[in-house]
């Protein structure tokens, strides 16, 4: 319980009150808990309403206060109760180097004799500052000394504990030089000087630095040293221990002068270098070189003054050797010495009968010990309690005087504690009680109680396509907490039949670590996943197993390159496409298609040009592959453009194919009318024809090429100069009756019959009508879409535009 009291203005005062009856009202202990350094007069507790005394009669009773081993601190208001303070109480004073501070104070009331116990705890409050041994260190530093070598440094005392106590150090700014604090065993902070940076005596011979020493208080309070460096040269060879560490056990209440240890140090130098004075270092608590004498010239360590166990149980010390040399080397080593406890006669405990291994399954109520103990002693400090860890699935049942059967309490699990160590406390009643233990160890044997367990119940396993067959796909390893046989684990593949072939054909495990490997290449574009289950099976008996499924998921390759399938063409030839020069922008003159056997994201097609014979006259799609014109032709554009157009899948790294489109222009020409329909023209005559129509064709092209050479002739021969026709693939021979242009050739009454490709691709050829007789004209027919004839006395016109 926690009690406040507001009458105080000076600070806050904490109050523990705690009672405890055990067997006997008359032995409960009533616990406070109060600052130091509370001003005189400061109430701590209203004692009679704690003790349930009535206040009125507490001087008639006469009521008084009897401090056991300690100063009379404190007294009692008999007219209130009140516990108050009666004299300031200085925790230092009291605990030196205790962590805990108490004063046993007892209430003693008359008619009827009654006396209470009070535990006063003495807190503590941070008015103390840390304070160094030495205000001035004077250190020695070679400068041949390596970066990271350490110095010991005078640490500094706080009489304060806990985290009022010394905290940390700080050292003044220093290129060369930085601390590291260390903790001792028992709390108390310690600090090394370390050379962070090769020193140069030359440069600078002497280091002022600062070592402040911070507690833990709020507010915190500081003491500051100051620390003297000189850069000497010193000895090739520092004095060394033949240990680093050094362990020595003395027993309590030793005699003054008896012998601890002696330390030797050897220095290879000579003469004087090699001269070697013993002392303890800063590292060494004051209270240690109280205790102990070190005899500088051979190393000898004896007791100077009574060791108590209760005290101190381990002392430690660092212990320098240091050569007399000009300039002079040191070493040091650590010494522990651990304090035996002397007492008159422990409590025996002997194992009578103990059964160990034993079975994980055994029976609750099973005895597995016999345990007997006994104590020299006699009276209360001959009767012995035996006890064991509370948290033990165990108990102690007494069989019989001064013995004991261990028996199984709860049901046991090997997978969970594999062994016991179980520890035998037993203490006598004396005061102080002695008591001694034994540790005894049950281990438990296995039994097949765990079947094995994977880690997940479904696994998905990415596997990309292509693999290698035989390479290693995961790793499903299940774990069995039992032992030997009932561990070992088996793994195999259950079978399943998919499409006429069983997952054994396809994948493979290893039975002893569940390695899964893939027995093929797979393929995405034929096979995407498989679902099977893998079972693992221990080896007890009988044995248990658990299984899991697989899923494994085949990943897409960008493996397929884009398939051109429009415009058609055979395998590494030109596609060729005729268009009308006169068509308006925006004109659709080809469309690409590609398609790729991938997955949706690696099979996503984009085109682009990679090369193109006028860049401004055509324009392409980069989605759908549509090329249009971006404009019309002009004068100066070429009659031929040749462009390379590339579709390109989206996979990393993309695949991509090409093909070459040829695109050829034509004029429109005026043609005569006659009595037949318009039928549409295409050139690429040679597709389909039969071996006739190639030959009539062909004989037809032949007499032209003969009258187009006879007309050049006849033209040169004249003064006039002849204009240049047009380059053409044929030519169309018409006669009139009177002489026209340059260009024509005179016929009279000829019939001419013109052959026109109606379907390039069906490979049709349709005749016209005999044309009327009259004059003619002879106009190229260019290999193109447009096609014009005219008749100067019919005004009859045939034209075709595709």
């Amino acid at each position: 319980m926690e009690c406040r009291f507001p009458r105080f203005t000076e600070r806050y005062v904490s109050i523990v009150f705690l009672l405890s009856y055990v067997l006997n009202p008359a032995f409960s202990v009533t616990h406070y808990a109060v600052p130091e350094e509370m001003k005189e007069g400061s109430v701590v507790a209203n004692v009679a309403a704690d003790l349930g005394l009535d206040v009125n009669s507490l001087a008639e009773r006469n009521v008084r206060l009897d401090v056991v081993a300690n100063k009379k601190y404190l007294e009692i208001n008999r007219e209130t109760g009140d516990l108050y303070i009666a004299e300031k109480i200085d925790r230092e004073y009291l605990c030196l180097s205790k962590s805990s501070c108490f004063l046993k104070i007892d209430v003693i009331i008359d008619n009827p004799l009654r006396i209470f116990n009070i535990d006063l705890e003495i807190l503590d409050i941070n008015d103390n500052a840390p304070r160094f041994r030495r205000e001035r260190t004077e250190l020695d530093v070679s400068e041949s000394a390596s970066p990271g070598e350490r110095f010991s440094l005078n640490n500094a005392v706080d009489t304060d504990v806990g985290s009022n106590t010394v905290r940390t150090y700080q050292l003044s700014e220093s290129e060369h030089f930085t601390i590291e604090v260390q903790t001792g065993r028992d709390g108390s902070k310690f600090v090394d000087l370390i050379l962070k940076k090769d020193l140069d005596r030359e440069e600078r011979a002497l280091h002022n630095l600062t070592l402040t020493a911070v507690d833990g208080g709020v507010p915190a309070r500081s003491g500051t040293a100051s620390i003297i460096v000189r850069v000497l040269d010193v000895n090739d060879n520092a004095p060394r221990f033949e240990q680093d560490a050094y362990t020595v056990n003395i027993t309590e209440n030793s005699p003054i002068g008896s012998f601890v240890i002696k330390l030797h140090a050897v220095d290879l130098d000579e003469g004087t270098n090699s001269q070697i004075k013993y002392s303890f270092s800063l590292y060494t608590s004051e209270k240690t070189q109280k205790m102990f004498d070190l005899n500088s010239e051979n190393g000898e360590i004896r007791i100077k003054e009574m060791i108590n166990y209760e005290e101190f149980i381990i002392y430690e010390m660092d212990i320098e050797a240091k050569d007399q040399g000009h300039k002079p080397l040191s070493g040091q080593c650590k010494l522990t010495i651990f304090v035996v406890d002397v007492n008159d006669n422990h409590p025996e405990l002997s194992i009578k009968s103990f059964q160990t291994p034993i079975k994980e399954d055994v029976a609750v109520n099973t005895v597995i010990a016999v345990v007997s103990v006994s104590d020299k002693d006699s009276g209360e400090n001959g009767i012995v309690d035996l006890n064991i860890s509370k948290l033990l699935p165990f108990e102690l049942k007494k069989s019989s005087e001064n013995y004991y059967e261990l028996v199984i309490s709860e049901p046991l699990d090997r997978e969970k504690v594999p062994e016991y160590e179980i520890i035998f406390i037993v203490t006598d009643r004396g005061i102080p009680p002695l008591s001694d233990n034994e540790t005894i160890t049950l281990e438990l044997l296995d039994i097949n109680d765990n079947a094995p367990l994977f880690s997940k119940s479904f696994y998905t396993i990415p596997v990309l396509e292509n693999n290698a067959p035989g390479s290693l796909l995961s790793s499903l390893s299940a774990f069995d907490p039992d032992l030997h046989e009932n561990q070992y684990l088996v793994y195999f593949i259950i079978e399943k039949e998919i499409v006429n072939t069983s997952m054994s054909m396809l994948f493979s495990i290893n039975p002893e670590n569940g390695d899964l490997y893939a027995l093929k290449t797979f393929d995405y574009e034929r096979e995407k996943e498989f679902l099977f289950h893998i079972e693992a099976r221990d080896s007890g008996v009988p044995p248990l197993s658990s299984n899991v499924t697989v899923h494994i998921i085949i990943m897409d390759q960008n493996d397929n390159t884009p398939v051109i399938v429009s415009p058609w063409r055979s395998h590494g030839s030109v596609v060729e496409e005729v268009i009308p020069r006169s068509i308006d922008k925006g004109h659709l003159v080809a469309k690409v298609i590609a398609i790729d056997g991938d997955s949706v994201h690696n099979s996503r097609i984009s085109y682009q040009f990679l090369q193109v014979t006028d860049a401004t006259l055509f324009s392409l799609d980069q989605y759908n592959g549509e090329i249009r014109t971006m404009r019309m032709f002009s004068y100066r554009d070429a009659r031929h453009q040749r462009m390379v157009v590339m579709a390109k899948d989206n996979g990393d790294p993309a695949l991509s194919s090409t093909v070459t489109i040829k695109i050829s222009t034509v004029e429109q020409a005026i043609k005569p009318y006659s009595d037949t329909m318009e039928v549409p023209l295409e050139y690429d005559i040679f597709s389909d024809l039969n071996l006739y129509l190639v030959i009539g064709l062909g004989s037809v092209s032949f007499l032209l090429l003969i009258t187009i050479l006879v007309t050049i002739v006849l033209k040169c021969q004249k003064p006039k100069p002849i204009k240049a026709a047009p380059p053409c693939r044929s030519s169309v021979i018409s006669q009139r009756n009177s002489t026209i242009g340059d260009s024509t050739l005179i016929s009279s009454d000829a019939y001419w019959y013109s052959l026109f490709l109606a379907e390039t691709r069906k490979g049709k050829v349709v005749v016209r009508q005999p044309i009327p007789k009259a004059g003619y004209i002879i106009s190229s027919i260019p290999r193109s879409t447009g096609l014009t004839e005219t008749s100067d006395s019919a005004a009859s016109t045939l034209q075709y535009s595709k």
